[in-house]
């Protein structure tokens, strides 16, 4: 299994952090660029930071937003949010980050992100699947684009294969019906995407309790866990994650 590495995420909006229940009900969690200090003061591994509405609103990611963040941070940067073609990512790469997560552009266009994984490298590219559950799918679980409100008439886990083959470096599956509920990640998409990949998988959607994060690890198997609403609300700290982690045997950098 190796370490597992806890990723706090900034959802961006109007320039703020914010979060939401089912892609919904926003509420604002701050300044970005102070939680990201903040977060990598208390020991956050990697980060993660994704302009919620850029493709809802047909634009790019706000670069300076980027280069905020990524100014007063060490740690590992994937940005998301209206990634539509290599130049962006160049552009997104360029203000700071160190990875890229593409959705509904690598959906709409997949030579797209064979391209970006032979032009950037697997470890600059990450796919993030969006899912919500579908009895008309062979597995139960139907692709979401556009920020979670355009279902696709197909399958997620058949998608996720589809992304490991492209060459990507990691997925970051997020159940629609899990997001922000603090109800526990959605263990049965999670583990089914991990079974279908070969590459790290990002557990995303839905933590709320310290059991959720330990349960990410052994029932959704995943490398690393991403929540965003109990570290922005100060639930817990990233701390306590890593050493309730670490007092149930898995392997933590603390």
């Amino acid at each position: 299994m190796g370490t597992v590495k806890i990723m706090p995420c900034l959802d961006m909006k109007e320039g703020r952090v914010v979060k939401g229940v089912n892609f919904v009900n926003i509420r604002d969690a701050g300044d970005p660029a102070e939680n990201a200090a903040f977060y990598q003061a208390e020991g956050a591994d990697e980060l993660a930071m994704l302009d919620i509405a850029a493709t809802l609103e047909n634009r790019k990611t706000r670069l300076e937003w980027v280069r905020q963040v990524s100014s007063v941070i060490t740690i590992p940067l994937t940005v998301g949010g209206g990634i539509n073609s290599l130049e962006d990512i160049e552009l997104v790469l360029a203000s700071g980050a160190s990875s890229v997560s593409m959705n509904s552009a690598a959906v709409k266009d997949p030579p797209l992100m064979r391209q970006a994984v032979k032009e950037f490298g697997p470890g600059r590219i990450t796919i993030a699947i969006d899912a919500r559950r579908n009895r008309e799918m062979s597995s139960g679980f139907e692709l979401v684009v556009s920020g979670g409100t355009k279902p696709v008439g197909r399958d997620a886990i058949e998608w996720a294969r589809a992304c490991n083959d492209a060459g990507v470096g990691c997925v970051l599956p997020t159940s629609m019906d899990g997001d922000g509920t603090l109800a526990g990640y959605d263990l049965e998409f999670t583990s089914a995407v991990a079974d279908a990949v070969s590459v790290p998988v990002i557990a995303s959607g839905g933590a709320g309790t310290l059991e959720h994060f330990y349960d990410g690890v052994t029932k959704g198997k995943a490398q690393v866990l991403l929540a965003a609403s109990v570290f922005h609300f100060r639930t817990f700290s990233i701390r306590q994650v890593k050493e309730y982690l670490k007092g149930r045997g898995i392997d933590v950098i603390l």
